[in-house]
């Protein structure tokens, strides 16, 4: 699909409309979308915001998904991988390839467990607190690029509406496995927990590639 950007002489908004309404969309959005204008727009802005964020985080070092990685370490200690895993609603798979690429990167190491012998703990290393104070500012920095324009109302009231629509999808999700439709609910948890990860895995992929 061939994509587009926004033209930098494009005139504002009619003022008549509500705030972001009838604004052209960054990429086309094809007939098929129409039944789904608020996912086809969450589509957008996910994509626009791992741009960003990947721009930034190539600059420390690092790639969309495991700055969140990193600041679980850093508030929490070290942890063991499957720890890592729930607290990113993530994947063995997806979790191993992303610890490593932080080990060779020399922001993580592994120690043996004190507790469990065939477990080992991820945990922070030493230069990597050097990096938290970055990685903190390059999210202030993308909250500033995603909010620029709202009044403090406004943001709240968009943060409340992300966090409605999140609880929507999590709701849906738990009653799929409660009236027993284990395909359907595995099949939306496991799209939920993976999307991070994924993109993040896509990322540091796409990055080796350059």
């Amino acid at each position: 699909m061939t994509q587009s950007t926004p033209e930098a002489g494009k005139g504002p908004a009619d003022p008549a409309s509500p705030a972001g309404i009838g604004q052209e969309a960054t990429v086309p959005v094809p007939a098929a979308a129409s039944g789904g204008p608020v996912s086809h727009a969450i589509f957008r802005l996910a994509r626009l915001r791992r741009m960003f964020a990947g721009q930034l985080l190539r600059r420390i070092g690092l790639h969309p998904g495991q700055e969140l990685v990193m600041m679980h370490l850093w508030e929490l200690g070290p942890q063991r991988q499957t720890d890592l895993v729930r607290l990113m609603d993530s994947d063995a798979a997806t979790m191993t390839r992303t610890v490593r690429r932080l080990e060779q990167a020399g922001f993580v190491r592994r120690r043996p467990s004190p507790t469990d012998k065939r477990a080992s703990l991820i945990e922070p290393t030493t230069a990597s607190h050097a990096l938290r104070r970055e990685v903190e500012q390059v999210w202030t920095h993308l909250e500033a690029l995603s909010t620029t324009g709202l009044s403090d109302e406004e943001r709240t009231a968009a943060l409340h509406t992300l966090e409605r629509l999140e609880q929507n999808l999590v709701r849906a999700a738990a009653e799929g496995a409660d009236t027993g439709d284990a395909d359907g609910a595995a099949g939306a948890a496991g799209a939920a927990g993976a999307a991070g990860a994924a993109g993040a895995e896509g990322a540091e992929d796409a990055g080796e590639e350059e």
